[in-house]
């Protein structure tokens, strides 16, 4: 299969939308931008088309998906909203929609098993991309959309990666350039709770608890075993992998270099102070936020850095942690899951 890449800038943009309404309408699958990674479309209702996705990305079916709507007009088609939770679900689709939100709900009938994985509720957002809400409203069904990549490898925020990971497998790619929070969206459960509803992170993302925090006690939920079925997208214990073995050290100490392996490291911002740029001599170096250390600089650029040193022909590559607080709980949450065992 020839896999066709299309712009979506200002002048493209509607034959870009109208090319993968198409596609989408006879149950086909298509990769689209959101404003979180690339994701793999296809028409959530049509369980058939939602089997292309798994087969595509090659994911396990206990492994459920995202669905995106266009509007929250179309939230009835997906979900209903528990009455003990609607006036705090109401706040936060306020403030975080469109946007890197996602939230579990009850799902319909209208929504397949398929794309749930059995489970009777659903994880619904409205992405922030303006190039997915038109297509979203143009095919007039709500859209199930992982990430366009290789299940349990790097997520990608550009067509480029796309293609490199999907090509020859999909019919379309949809260029909306790169995205722009470059980390999949916080994924919650809300619950009545006694005195304060209570907010579930059961994957943290761009939204961070801080924020979540204006609007109830929030929990985080503790990651999945490795063969525990999830309940929501995003929470499998393994996930996000390069092909090469990637290690997580604490301190710099930690690292014991083996002679004659090369290895590269995915630095934080390129400080020598915090001791792991002059740790070793290394084949490469990649950082996450040059220089300035910025958690919103290193959230964009993450996959697109381990992408890089993943195409870089090295034996390992070593990461830096980054501050857990806020966005880079988020990105300390994707390399854990992505090192190795």
């Amino acid at each position: 299969m020839e896999t066709r890449v299309i712009s979506a800038n200002e002048l493209d943009m509607k034959e870009a939308v109208r090319e993968a309404v198409a596609l989408l309408s006879k149950g086909e699958v298509v990769a689209l931008p959101t404003e979180t990674v690339y994701g793999l479309g296809a028409d959530a209702t049509d369980a058939v088309a939602v089997a292309k996705v798994f087969e595509v990305k090659q994911r396990p079916s206990f492994d459920p998906l995202i669905v995106h709507i266009a509007s929250v007009r179309d939230l009835p088609q997906v979900a209903s909203v528990p009455e003990d939770i609607e006036k705090v679900f109401q706040k936060l689709i306020s403030a975080f929609w469109p946007g890197p939100l996602t939230i579990l709900l009850p799902k319909t009938e209208a929504i397949p098993d398929l794309v749930t994985s059995g489970l009777p509720t659903v994880a619904v957002r409205q992405s922030g991309s303006p190039i997915f809400r038109a297509i979203g409203r143009e095919l007039g069904k709500p859209i199930a959309a992982p990430s366009a990549n290789r299940f349990g490898r790097i997520s990608p925020t550009s067509a480029s990666a796309v293609v490199k990971e999907l090509g020859g497998s999909i019919p379309l790619v949809v260029d909306g350039g790169a995205c722009s929070n470059g980390l999949e969206s916080t994924i919650i459960r809300i619950e009545a709770g006694e005195k304060r509803p209570e907010i579930h992170i059961l994957r943290p993302g761009p939204v961070t608890k801080k924020e979540l925090q204006n609007f109830g006690r929030v929990v985080i939920e503790k990651k999945r075993l490795i063969d525990e079925p999830a309940d929501a997208p995003g929470q499998l214990a393994s996930h996000y992998a390069p092909r090469t073995s990637l290690y997580l050290f604490d301190k710099p100490e930690e690292f014991k270099p083996e002679p004659g392996k090369r290895y590269g490291l995915m630095s934080y911002k390129g400080d020598p102070k915090a001791g792991y740029v002059n740790r070793h001599e290394w084949a490469k170096v990649e950082s996450l936020s040059p220089g300035s250390g910025k958690l919103p600089e290193a959230a964009v650029r993450f996959f697109h850095v381990m992408r890089t040193l993943d195409e870089a022909g090295l034996d390992a590559i070593i990461a830096e942690p980054v501050s857990d607080v806020g966005l880079g709980q988020a990105i300390m949450d994707r390399l854990r899951r992505a090192a190795t065992r």
